[in-house]
């Protein structure tokens, strides 16, 4: 009975899938700025071509 009360108290597991929310938010953050970032490089670029 112990042992099932300390599985319960313990929070190591749920700290570890905070933990890796938070990375899966960042990742997604990161992928949708470069994405962002890429597309309005390629319209500059597209521009300057045109312009050329």
């Amino acid at each position: 009975m112990e042992k099932l009360i300390r599985f319960f108290k313990d929070e190591e597991g749920a700290t570890m899938i905070e933990y890796a929310l938070m990375v899966a938010l960042i990742a997604v953050v990161c992928i949708v700025a470069v994405t962002a970032m890429g597309t309005g490089a390629n319209n500059m670029f597209t521009k300057i071509a045109n312009a050329l």
